[in-house]
Formats: structure tokens, sequence, C-alpha cells
């Protein structure tokens, strides 16, 4: 989850920007209370935790915003103040199936700051907005990027086009050109974001009337347009595949720039299909809130006077309470508005793009109003549930294992090629889903065998008393395709094939396996992390289910082990597949 360093010096200023006293002693207070953890808090500087879904707060000026109406009960700004604007950005047709999503914003008169050192700051926050909203909203610039140019250095009107890799442009805090390929391989933000574009032939670029670079979406942007000290003045573009995550990202720019004193002014954007459009849409989001639900998930009926504080402290507004003349006649789903029944009309930023559902305002309604007023008591609602067909056969396995004194444990479905195949022994696929960023080279594929992990565990823990004895049931990755296996492994003396025979035997019989149709077939040299003599392959009515044995010294003297370990994998859908469920 992203994080926020607040100096409080900055806070101050932004609040004193809006008329408002900035009292620092009471942000550990209500942070908390909209889910937003105070990590560390000092005389000078505050460090906040934003959950992914409040977007909203990932400015200093947004969380400045919200503590206005959360704290001092003001009077919520629902909508963002956007002028017409005369400035035009045309997009070429060939934008449909490269990057369809096309924004745009003017803000002029921005106070950055009366002295350097708040300039600085200022830029460095700009910045930091930036890449905070393309982890989140913009799902590391996939869904939405966003570009933040000095207006001054361009001259409108715009076009965004399409280009061929050869095409060359000074990038920002670069001195030379480099051509689009050149980005791509050997810059440091085009190496980052290049998976993003490899697969077209033609990309796509922003210009100004003299056909100078404005951005590379979604790579970089050009260096004409670099935000100075002496810009106050702004042009924000943002692009993207989905239309309400670029929305979103475009306003949370533009309100962080409004709460520093700018005007927001509209762009006419023609769009790749002709159909011509002002951008941002400033206006409020009205939302219909059946009181039924409230009282349902909240457990409480709230006065219309407290309910509209709650919303107030949210940012929001309670327009009205009226009953239901244009709903359904019965509750169809469980968020119907129903003819005869009150309901309350609510309008909400829309940039508060976390709102998509009735339920989403109720849970503003109980932070605004405050979970230690709710009432402790029991859900009211009975739903009975039916257990998955898939879910019988978990529960049939696992009984059986932990029956054979084995201890349930779970492991990351990450691994590597090493674990899973170079010390193993197993041959690896042709197709493996690696990891196209991973963090670590412990990371770096989603995994076909569980029986790694658990040989791993047990050489995390060597230095505790034997025996260790564990088994998991999880998810692994084939083809592409999730699958169920379980697999087992047991660091004992005295233990070995005769055990892990037990042990499948056990299983097989738990589950109603016909005997004679259960063959066993030992394994060849080099193949698996067995012993030679002592592994075998588990066939079920003629299909392989599996396999189980000795692990090689060579393996476990490999994970620092010294005690014997024997083991097993197997595919529990094979299994499932071959032996009748009793329960259905």
């Amino acid at each position: 989850m992203p994080t926020i360093e607040l100096n409080h010096s900055t806070i101050e200023y932004i609040q004193r920007i809006n008329g408002i006293e900035h009292d620092p002693e009471i942000w550990p207070e209500w942070l908390p209370r909209i889910g937003c953890p105070v990590e560390k808090n000092s005389a000078s500087q505050i460090e906040i935790e934003i959950f992914p879904d409040r977007a909203d707060l990932l400015s200093h000026e947004a969380l400045a915003k919200a503590s206005r109406c959360f704290v001092n009960g003001l009077e919520p700004e629902v909508s963002l103040e956007v002028i017409e604007g005369e400035i035009e950005i045309e997009v070429d047709s060939t934008l449909a199936k490269v990057r369809p999503v096309i924004l745009a914003a003017v803000v002029k008169g921005v106070d950055i700051g009366s002295n350097e050192e708040e300039k600085e700051e200022f830029i460095q926050s700009l910045m930091d907005h930036q890449e905070k909203l393309h982890l989140t909203l913009g799902r590391r610039r996939s869904f939405a990027s966003i570009g933040v140019h000095d207006l001054a250095s361009l001259k409108p009107p715009f076009k965004v086009t399409t280009v061929q890799d050869s095409f060359s442009f000074t990038p920002l805090a670069e001195e030379n050109e480099m051509s689009i390929r050149e980005i791509l391989e050997s810059h440091p933000k085009g190496i980052e974001y290049s998976k993003l574009v490899n697969e077209m032939d033609i990309f796509p670029v922003i210009l100004d009337s003299d056909n100078n670079l404005v951005s590379f979406p979604p790579i970089i942007n050009g260096s004409a347009t670099t935000v100075s000290k002496e810009t106050d003045n702004f042009l924000i573009d943002v692009t993207g595949w989905d239309r309400r995550a670029c929305e979103a990202c475009l306003l949370l720019v533009c309100l962080s720039l409004y709460e520093r004193g700018g005007t927001v002014s509209s762009v006419k954007i023609t769009g790749y299909d002709g159909v011509e459009f002002a951008s941002p849409e400033g206006g409020e989001l009205i939302h219909r809130v059946p009181d039924q639900l409230i009282k349902k998930i909240l457990g409480i009926e709230i006065p219309e006077r407290e309910l509209s504080d709650a919303i107030l402290r949210m940012g929001g507004n309670l327009i009205e309470t009226r009953t239901v003349t244009d709903g359904s006649n019965q509750a169809r789903r469980w968020a119907d508005c129903v003819v005869g029944e009150k309901e309350h009309i609510i309008a909400m930023p829309r940039w508060r793009s976390d709102i998509m559902h009735p339920i989403d305002i109720i849970e503003d309604i109980a932070i605004g109003y405050g979970f230690e007023k709710l009432p402790s008591i029991k859900s009211s609602t009975h739903i009975d549930a039916i257990p998955l067909e898939s879910s019988n056969l978990k529960r049939r396995l696992s009984e059986s294992l932990r029956a054979s004194g084995l201890q349930e444990v779970q492991s990351l479905t990450l691994s590597n090629e090493n674990d899973q195949f170079s010390l193993m022994g197993w041959e690896a696929p042709d197709s493996i889903t690696v990891i196209s960023n991973p963090i670590t080279s412990e990371h770096t594929l989603l995994r076909q065998f569980i029986l790694p992990s658990l040989l791993r565990l047990l050489a995390s823990n060597r230095h505790y008393e034997l025996p260790q004895k564990v088994y998991e049931l999880g998810t692994v990755v084939r083809n592409s395709t999730n699958s169920e296996r379980f697999a087992w492994a047991c660091a004992e003396v005295g233990g070995g094939f005769s055990s892990a025979k037990g042990i499948i035997q056990g299983i097989l019989r738990d589950l109603g396996a016909d005997s004679s149709e259960v063959e066993y077939i030992p394994t060849d040299t080099g193949y698996g992390p067995w012993i030679l003599g002592r592994g075998a392959l588990v066939k079920l009515s003629g299909q392989l289910v599996g396999e189980f044995g000795e692990i090689s010294p060579d393996v476990i003297t490999s994970l620092g082990i010294k005690a014997p370990i024997s083991g097993g994998e197997f595919d529990a859908i094979a299994l499932g597949s071959l032996v009748d469920d009793p329960v259905t």
C-alpha cells in the first residue's frame, strides 16, 4: 500500500490558502477513522499509509481538503469548478487500437509557493502524486498514464497521433534526441514500461501546433514541457484504456492544483471516432441509497440530521430524503430502491472512484457516523450455503492427510526455476508462467509443483527437533491454468519408502478408490528427487495421478538438511475425477 509523507509546514500552507487554521494534533486522530493508519508522527512530519481504494487521498492537497470536511465540519465541495477553455486537441483515428482514451485539462494561476524551498516541495509532491496514481488507479500505467506539462512552453492546438519507432525527440531529463526504439531499449523509463507497447507497430504521441513533442504515453514526456519553479500554468493529459481510471486520475491532479488556487479550464477534444466532448467533467455524481439497506447493514436507524452530518464529514452532500416513486415494485436485488419505501439522494465527488455501489456509500456513512456508535449485535441475515463440489474433495483429502499425522501448511504460489526443476530433477515444460517483473530471484514464476516449497520449509526449520511432518493442498499453474495438487514431506528418523507408501495407501482407501485399479511403477534413473529404487509413480485406472518416495541425499544436502526425508506429490483434480464422491 502506498504511503505519503507530509511536512506540517506544507499542510499549514495549503490550509492557509483556503483560509483554514492547521492543527497538527488532529491528524493522528482523524486519519485512522477513515482507514488511513498513521505510521509516524513528529513535530515536523507525519507519514500516512493510504489504502489503495482511497486514491483520492494520495496528495497533500487532497488530504488537507478531506480534513476540512471531516474535522472542521465545513460544507464540502462535491464538484470541481471547471470553466470553458479555448484549447483543442484532435485525436487521430489510428488511436482506436493503440490508446483510445484521451483526456486533458488546463489549470492556470497555481500558487506553487513563495520561496525556493516551497516551490521545490511542490514540484516533488506533484511528481510523487503522479507516480502514486500510476501505481494505484493506473495499474502501473496499463490502465492510465498521466502527463503534467508547462503550458507556457507549448503552442496549442494539440494533436494526438501515431508514429513509427524511428521517430525522435528529446526525452525528459535528457539532452540529446533519442528515437522511440532507443528509448524503449536503453532509457530507464522505456525499459520499465516497454511491455505496455512492445506489441505495437505504431506508437502514440502528443504534439503541439509546431510539432514539438508533448508526450510519448505511457512512457515519458518531452523535455520541452518540463515543469519548473517558474511554472504556474499547467497542461495535464491522461491517456489509457480504462476511461474510469483515466477520468479519476485527471480530476485528482486537477483537484490538487485547484486546492493551490488554480483555475481549471476544460479542453475541447475530438476523439478518434470524431465525437467532440469537453474534458474534464467536474460535476458531482448522484447516488440513490435505500434507507432499508442502511438499517440492514449497520443495524441501526440513523436520524436524517446525523446521516447528513456523516455524509458531510466524508465530503458528500445529502440532497434529500424521499419516498421512492420510480423504483421497482419489489426488491429483486438486495440494493433495489423499492416503490413506497424511503431512499436517500446523496451527491458524492466524481473523483471518488472507489464509490461504485450503495454499499460504498454506507461504508462512508459508518465512518462519518463513527463505528463506536454502532450497536454490537449479531447479524440478522441468514443465508444457507451449499458447499462447492471441489470443496468436498479438499475436505476429504485434508482429513485423510491429517489422519496420517501431517500438519497443514500454506506457502507462496511463487517459486523459481531452480527449486521447481533443477533441484528436483523434474523436466521443465514448454509453458511456464513467469513473472515479468520479479522483485527477487526467489520468486520468478508460478509454481508447477508444491513439494519444493515443503522442502524449503523443512530447510528453514532444520534446527528444530524431529519429526517434522507437513502437507499442503494448494494451487499450481500449469499451461496458464490453475490446478489443485497436494504434497507432503516428512523429516524423520525411521521413515522411508514404506512410510510414504502407507500415507498414499491411506489416502486412496479414505477416498474409496478400488485397490485393484492402483498400480505402482518404479521411477527411472535420474527422474525426480527420488532415490533410485525408492521412488514410485502411481496410476489409478491407468491414469498417472502422482508420485512418492524417499528424497535423494543430494537434494537434502543441497538444502542444508541432515535428516532423511520422504514425501510425495499428487494431482488432486485427477484423483477427484477418478474416484466417486459419496456426498454428491
